[in-house]
């Protein structure tokens, strides 16, 4: 079989920079067979850049592709989520396309893999024939104690119709959305799901998710009120939300998303708590709906696993998670770039639990970007 012999100005492996005297081998499937020293008298192809494995989008709403521009940067998330709800149906007859291309963009963008959140079966043509690797979260939610069992019930019969997707590049498992929509009882049933790994959630976006949970006030009362979501049973626990419901997950793979608002104190609750967490930044669409950022180098002083995602094209201008990372170097210029795209490429894969991605390890198959001024997939 025909090999592929590229040489960049530098290769990284998913882990650490090779330097430039290396050369990356793949057969003519796209999958790594090795790394060699340059040999005089091969034919290799230079490539002006940097050689990197595609990239993993842990978080992302591909369903919400449609709408792009529809609301407005700086409405915070309650009010962000208001709009989400009530403009959904708006541009809803573009939604296939939208979709469509908006993950032709993350593949040409580097993308690879994505961990895509759905509210129903609508991705699934999508996902059919598409050369991204997905792992579906089938998002489940329910503020009302009551209705958990039928909440719970549509989101399983949603997760089956994904499962029969499953297959070298797909897989799927059911998630509670935040905890400010997850009643206690639906918390339960989630976690209690079995062969359900990774759990995703959105973590901490919001001040106002603490203060519901402190005390029953803010900024989410009114927007339970718009929509006449009955919040009657719910009972707060003088605590940050993240000690509220994580102990019922105590044990389990975790993706936090978002963590905008974590503390120290938070941080330190979950690193006892579970046996496996990762935290997702999506600081562009943080920047878009609350202006602020995570405190990324709390994250990192801690020990953290952290990985990417890019969120939805109704809170984010793009879908690139290149994009993501020079937003958070423009921020924070003394993260080494060996270190934001090991979180962008092997952290990611280990996360969403998927070998072969995320790495140039022989035998992998994680598509190759060169990074110059911008990303681009070469294969």
């Amino acid at each position: 079989m025909k090999q592929i012999k590229l040489k960049g100005k530098d290769i990284f492996d998913g882990y650490r920079f090779l330097g430039a005297n290396k050369v990356l081998v793949l057969d003519e499937s796209g999958t790594v067979t090795g790394i060699t020293d340059v040999t005089a008298g091969e034919e290799v192809q230079e490539i002006d850049g940097i050689l990197c494995p595609g990239f993993v989008n842990t978080h992302c709403h591909l369903e919400l592709s449609h709408m792009k521009n529809v609301i407005p940067e700086g409405t915070g998330l309650p009010g962000f989520l208001t709009r989400v709800m009530q403009l959904r149906q708006q541009n809803a007859d573009q939604q296939a396309a939208a979709m469509a291309s908006a993950a032709q963009a993350m593949w040409e963008a580097g993308i690879s893999v994505v961990g895509d959140i759905s509210n129903n079966a609508a991705t699934i043509s999508n996902k059919k024939n598409d050369p991204i690797r997905y792992h579906t979260f089938v998002e489940c939610m329910g503020v009302a104690d009551t209705g958990a069992d039928s909440r719970y019930q549509f989101s399983m019969e949603v997760l089956q119709q994904f499962h029969e997707l499953d297959g070298p590049m797909h897989s799927c498992s059911i998630v509670p959305h935040a905890p400010y929509s997850v009643s206690r009882t639906l918390f339960g049933k989630i976690a209690n799901s079995p062969a359900n790994s990774p759990v995703s959630i959105h973590n901490q976006e919001t001040a106002a998710e603490n203060q519901l949970y402190h005390n029953k006030t803010g900024d989410f009362l009114d927007f339970y009120k718009t929509f006449g979501m009955d919040i009657s049973g719910f009972q707060p626990t003088g605590t940050n939300s993240l000690e509220a419901w994580l102990p019922d997950f105590s044990g389990q793979k975790m993706i936090l998303v978002h963590n905008t608002f974590s503390t120290e104190t938070d941080i330190r609750f979950a690193q006892q708590q579970a046996s496996e967490i990762w935290w997702c930044l999506c600081p562009q669409a943080n920047l878009y709906i609350e202006n602020r950022l995570p405190d990324i180098p709390l994250l990192r002083r801690m020990n953290c696993n952290i990985v990417v995602g890019t969120d939805s094209l109704a809170s984010n201008h793009q879908l690139s998670i290149w994009e993501e990372l020079q937003t958070i170097h423009r921020h924070y210029p003394e993260i080494p770039l060996e270190e934001l795209l090991q979180w962008a490429t092997s952290n990611g894969a280990k996360a969403l639990g998927l070998e072969g991605y995320g790495n140039f390890q022989p035998g992998s198959r994680p598509g190759v970007v060169v990074i110059n001024q911008e990303a681009k997939r070469i294969i």
